[in-house]
C-alpha cells in the first residue's frame, strides 16, 4: 500500500510539472499570433508573458501558509482547479485584459503546485532516492515545455491557433485532478526513514529565517542565492521568448523559429533526465558548479557571436509598422541587404555577390548561435533547473519548510518578473549580445557563490541535513582554509641539520 501511494504521489507530481512546463513554453509560440490578433506592442507583449509571474508572486506570499496549515494534498488540489479555470478563460479570451487575468490565475496555481509537489515528494522518499524522485517534477516541466513547443509548431499556421494552444492544458489537468483524489492528506510516517522520525519537533516562525538560530540565516542565504542566480542568468527569457530570440538571430519565419525551439525543448528534456539520474550519484553541489560554469561560458560565447553577426537585433520595439506590428528581424535582415546593395548598374554583379556572402554569413552565425543556446539550455537543465528546487526541499526544517519555500519563491518569482518584463526593452538598448554578456557574468558569480556556500546533501536524511546545517558556519571554513594552506603554507625545501655522534 505504501508503494502504491508513493507511485501515485510521483505520478501526480510529474503531471503537475508537465502542466507547469506546458504553460511556461506555450506562450513562446502563441505570442506572435497574439501580437497579430490583438495588435500588441512590446509593453503589452511583456505584460501578457509576465502576468503569469505576477500571479505566481502573489501565490508565493500566501502559499507557504497554505501548504503548512492545510496540507500538501489540499494545496495541489487547489492549484489544479485554478489551472483548469485559467485555461478556460485564456481559451475564450476576447480582449487583452482577459489574457492577462487568465495568465495571472494560472501563474498563481503553478506556484502553489511547484512548492507543494516538491515538498510532498521529498517527505515521502528515502534519502538515497530523494534526488531522483524530486527531480521527476523537473522532468515533467521539461516534457511539458517540449510538448508546448511541438503544439506551437503544429498550430503556427492555424487561424486562432493560440486558443487551442491554451486549451490543450485542460487535458493533463483533468488527469491530475483524478489522481489527487487518491493521495493521503499527509506524508506517511512509514515511508520516512527512522532518522527523520527521531527528529525533535521544534517550533519555527517565518521570522526565524532571518535569525542565527540553527543557522537559519545561512539556509535562507543559500536559497536566495540559488533562485536569484537561476533567474538573473536569463533562462526564463530563453523559454518565454524562444521564438523571438531565434527569429532575431536569423530564422526567417515564425514556423522555422518555432521548429528550432522544439529542438531546444528536446535538448532540455534529455539534459534534465541526465541530471535526474546523476543527482544521487554525482551530487547536487557538483552538478550545480559544473552546470553553472558551462552555462556562463555558453552565454558569454553567445554574446560574442551575436555581436559579430550582421543581424540587427536592436531597436525591435521602436521599429513599428503602420498597423502597430513590430518589424520582424527577417525584415531587418532584408533592410541590411538592401542598404548594402549599390544602386548603380555597373555594380549590380558585385552587389549580388555581396548579398550572397551576407546570406551565407547570416546562416552560419544563426546555427552557431543556436548550438550555443542549446548548450546553455542543457547546462541550466543539469544544474539550476532541477537542483535548486531539490536543495530547497532539503535544507529547511519540516515545521517551516512550506513557509521557507514560499519566502524563497517570492524572490524567485520577483526576479523572474524583472528579467522577463524588461527583456525586449533591454534588447532595444544593448542588443542580444549585450544582454547575453551580462547573463554570463552573473553566471560566473553564481559559480563562486555555490562553491563557497553550498554543502553537499546527497544520500543524507532530512534530519541529518538539518543537524549538519545547524552546526556549520556560513562558509565552509575548513575547506577554504585547507586550500589556502596548501597553496601558501605547504612545506617546500627545508634545511636538514646533521649531528654527529662520537663513540
Amino acid at each position: 500500500m505504501g508503494c502504491s501511494v508513493l507511485a501515485l504521489t510521483i505520478i501526480t507530481s510529474t503531471l503537475g510539472g508537465l502542466v507547469f512546463g506546458y504553460e511556461l513554453g506555450i506562450i513562446s509560440g502563441a505570442l506572435p499570433q497574439l501580437q497579430a490578433h490583438f495588435y500588441l506592442g512590446c509593453v503589452r507583449q511583456e505584460a501578457v508573458v509576465s502576468a503569469l509571474l505576477i500571479g505566481s508572486l502573489l501565490a508565493s506570499v500566501i502559499g507557504g501558509w497554505l501548504i503548512d496549515r492545510h496540507s500538501r494534498r489540499t494545496s495541489i488540489l487547489l492549484s489544479n482547479l485554478l489551472i483548469l479555470g485559467g485555461s478556460i478563460i485564456l481559451t475564450a479570451s476576447m480582449s487583452f485584459s482577459a489574457l492577462v487575468v487568465g495568465r495571472a490565475i494560472i501563474g498563481f496555481a503553478m506556484s502553489i503546485s511547484s512548492m507543494s509537489c516538491c515538498i510532498f515528494v521529498s517527505e515521502m522518499v528515502a534519502p538515497h532516492r530523494r534526488g531522483l524522485m524530486v527531480s521527476l517534477y523537473e522532468v515533467g516541466i521539461t516534457i511539458g515545455i517540449l510538448l508546448a513547443y511541438a503544439v506551437n509548431y503544429i498550430l503556427s499556421g492555424v487561424q486562432a491557433g493560440w486558443r487551442y494552444m491554451f486549451g490543450f492544458a485542460i487535458v493533463p489537468s483533468l488527469v491530475q485532478l483524478v489522481s489527487i483524489g487518491f493521495l493521503p492528506q499527509q506524508t506517511s510516517v512509514s515511508l520516512i526513514t527512522e532518522d527523520d522520525r527521531e527528529a525533535e519537533h521544534v517550533k519555527y516562525s517565518i521570522f526565524d529565517l532571518f535569525r542565527t538560530k540553527d543557522n537559519m540565516r545561512r539556509r535562507t542565504a543559500i536559497g536566495l542565492g540559488l533562485v536569484l542566480g537561476q533567474q538573473f542568468t536569463g533562462q526564463p527569457n530563453v523559454l518565454f521568448y524562444a521564438s523571438t530570440i531565434l527569429f532575431s538571430v536569423g530564422f526567417k519565419s515564425n514556423a522555422s523559429a518555432v521548429l528550432a525551439s522544439v529542438g531546444l525543448g528536446l535538448v532540455k528534456v534529455i539534459a534534465t533526465l541526465l541530471a535526474m539520474i546523476c543527482s544521487d550519484k554525482v551530487g547536487r553541489r557538483s552538478l550545480l558548479i559544473g552546470g553553472c560554469t558551462a552555462l556562463a561560458v555558453g552565454l558569454i560565447l553567445s554574446g560574442f557571436l551575436c555581436g559579430q553577426s550582421v543581424i540587427d537585433t536592436t531597436k525591435q520595439c521602436s521599429s513599428l509598422e503602420p498597423h502597430g506590428n513590430l518589424t520582424s528581424p527577417a525584415k531587418n535582415q532584408e533592410n541590411v541587404a538592401l542598404q548594402s546593395t549599390p544602386s548603380t548598374g555597373n555594380e549590380t554583379h558585385n552587389a549580388h555577390g555581396h548579398s550572397i556572402m551576407l546570406s551565407h554569413s547570416t546562416d552560419m552565425y544563426k546555427w552557431i548561435i543556436f548550438i550555443c543556446i542549446m548548450a546553455v539550455v542543457s547546462a541550466f537543465s543539469v544544474s539550476f533547473g532541477p537542483m535548486t528546487w531539490l536543495v530547497l526541499s532539503e535544507i529547511f526544517p519540516k515545521e517551516v519548510r512550506g513557509r521557507a519555500y514560499s519566502f524563497i519563491n517570492c524572490f524567485n518569482v520577483g526576479a523572474n518578473l524583472i528579467v522577463t518584463f524588461s527583456f525586449l526593452s533591454i534588447i532595444d538598448v544593448i542588443g542580444l549580445s549585450g544582454i547575453f554578456f551580462v547573463y554570463g557574468v552573473i553566471g560566473m558569480a553564481a559559480v563562486v557563490f555555490i562553491y563557497l556556500v553550498l554543502p553537499e546533501t546527497k544520500g543524507k536524511s532530512l534530519h541529518k541535513i538539518d543537524r549538519e546545517l545547524s552546526q556549520t558556519r556560513f562558509f565552509p571554513r575548513e575547506e577554504v582554509c585547507s586550500i589556502f594552506h596548501r597553496r601558501h603554507f605547504s612545506p617546500g625545501y627545508q634545511r636538514v641539520h646533521l649531528t654527529s655522534t662520537t663513540t
